[in-house]
C-alpha cells in the first residue's frame, strides 16, 4: 500500500510474510497464491506491499538461479503484490515447533550472516517495482547478547568489520544497478542492542546512512521506551531509521494479582522467546521468557509488565491484559507526522498469529487472510489520520 506524505513523498505500508512459515522457493510461491493474492483481494486494492521473508534456502536458489529470479519477480506482478523491504531477521527455521534462541543465528560475528544479507540485498535490487530506487532490509541487533559475553571487544569488532564490508557491497550494488539498499538494525530485549539507546554507538562506529535502526513498536513498547525521546535521540545522533516495524507488545497493569498471572500464563508458548520486563526505580528488569516470570519471583511486579509478544494490532487481548497500541500510534506520529518523515517503510509485523491462545488462533486460512486484512486496514486508518493520502 502506497500513500502521499505532505512532503510530496511516497511512503510504503507493507505486511510480512514471516508469519506464513516457508523455507523454499516453492513454499514462497505458495504464501504468494494462498495469502498475499487473497489480502490484496479482501482489502479491495490492486496493488499491496509485502515484506518479503526469504530464509536460507530459498534465498539461495533464486541467488544461484536468474530464471528463477525472473519468475518471482513475474509472480509478484501477476498477483498485484510489490515488494520494498525484505526481513532478513530470522536466518532458517522461523517455522519450526521450537524457534526460541535459534533466531539469533548466524549473529554479525558469522560469516554467513554476511553473505546471507548480501545475497538478500541483491536479490531485493532485482525485486523492487520499476518505479521504486530504493529498498530496505532489516536485520539482527548484533546479536544475542550472550554471544557477547566473553570477548566483547573481539566480538563487536567482528560485527563492526561485517558491516562495513556490507556497507562496501551495498554502495557497489547502486553502481551496478543504480537501486540503493539499505539494512537496519532491529533492537530487541535481550539482544546486543536491545534499546534504539543501544543502536546509537555501533551505528556511530560504522558511520554511513547505509546502516541504520529498524525502530519495532512491540520492541520499543517492551523495554519500556519513550518513543518521542527515542527517535530524537536518533535524529541527534545522525542515526536513519530505514524501516518501522509496526507492531503491538501484552501489556499487565497489575501482575501482582493471581488472575493477571493466569491471563499471562495463557500466552507463555514453546515456540518463540517472549522476553518480559518491567521498569523499576533501580532501571528495566527483565526475564527471556514469559513462563519465567509468571510462574515464580524473578520479576518485580509492584509495577506493570510488558511481554515482546507480537498481538494483532487491531484486537487487543480480553482484560486484564491489554496491549501497547498506543506506544505504536506516538511512535508513528513521530515517525510520519511530521513535515518531513524519518522513515518511508512500514511493516506490520505479527507473526504470532498461530502462537497466539488457542481461542485466539484462526482456525482457517480465510480468518487469518481476514486478521491481516484488518490489522492493515487499522495501520491505514493511523496513516491517513496523520494526513497521509492513500494512493492506489
Amino acid at each position: 500500500m502506497r500513500f502521499r506524505h505532505p512532503d510530496g513523498t511516497t511512503v510504503h505500508l507493507s505486511y510480512c510474510t514471516n508469519v506464513h512459515p516457508a523455507e523454499t522457493l516453492d513454499g514462497v510461491l505458495a504464501q504468494l497464491r494462498d495469502h498475499c493474492e487473497p489480502v490484496r483481494k479482501r482489502l479491495g486494492r490492486d496493488r499491496l506491499g509485502i515484506g518479503l521473508w526469504l530464509a536460507k534456502d530459498a534465498a539461495r536458489a533464486l541467488t544461484c538461479d536468474p530464471a528463477a529470479l525472473r519468475g518471482l519477480r513475474a509472480e509478484l506482478d501477476r498477483r498485484g503484490l510489490e515488494v520494498v523491504t525484505l526481513n532478513g531477521f530470522p536466518y532458517e527455521g522461523f517455522g519450526a515447533d521450537e524457534v526460541k534462541y535459534r533466531v539469533y543465528r548466524p549473529d554479525w560475528t558469522d560469516p554467513e550472516r554476511l553473505a546471507h544479507t548480501t545475497d538478500l540485498a541483491r536479490l531485493l535490487a532485482a525485486l523492487l517495482p520499476d518505479d521504486v530506487a530504493e529498498g530496505t532490509i532489516s536485520t539482527l541487533p548484533l546479536a544475542w547478547r550472550t554471544r557477547f559475553a566473553d570477548a566483547a571487544d573481539a566480538a563487536a569488532g567482528a560485527a563492526r568489520r561485517a558491516l562495513m564490508m556490507l556497507v562496501e557491497r551495498l554502495d557497489a550494488l547502486e553502481e551496478l544497478t543504480g537501486r540503493s539498499i539499505r539494512i537496519a538494525l532491529e533492537p530487541e530485549p535481550g539482544c546486543v542492542v536491545e534499546t534504539t539507546a543501544d543502536a546509537i554507538g555501533p551505528l556511530t562506529s560504522i558511520g554511513s546512512p547505509r546502516v541504520g535502526v529498524c525502530v519495532d513498536t512491540c520492541h520499543l513498547a517492551t523495554s519500556f521506551e519513550d518513543p518521542t525521546a527515542a527517535l530524537a535521540a536518533l535524529t541527534a545522533a545522525g542515526i536513519t531509521v530505514p524501516k518501522a516495524q509496526l507492531s503491538a507488545a501484552l501489556h499487565a497493569a497489575e501482575p501482582h494479582l493471581p488472575e493477571v498471572r493466569a491471563a499471562l500464563g495463557a500466552f507463555a508458548e514453546p515456540r518463540f522467546l517472549h522476553q518480559t520486563r518491567t521498569l523499576t526505580a533501580a532501571g528495566l528488569r527483565g526475564t527471556d521468557d514469559l513462563d519465567e516470570a509468571v510462574t515464580g519471583l524473578a520479576l518485580p511486579d509492584a509495577a506493570p509488565w510488558r511481554a515482546h509478544f507480537h498481538v494483532p494490532l487491531h484486537a487487543p487481548p480480553a482484560p486484564p491484559l491489554t496491549s501497547t497500541l498506543p506506544v505504536l500510534r506516538e511512535a508513528l506520529t513521530r515517525l510520519v507526522g511530521a513535515p518531513v518523515p524519518l522513515t518511508r517503510h512500514l511493516e506490520v509485523e505479527t507473526y504470532t498469529w498461530q502462537a497466539l491462545p488457542v481461542e485466539l488462533r484462526p482456525r482457517t486460512r480465510t480468518q487469518l487472510v481476514e486478521g491481516i486484512a484488518a490489522e492493515l486496514t487499522l495501520a491505514r486508518d493511523l496513516l491517513t489520520d496523520l494526513g497521509l493520502k492513500e494512493l492506489p
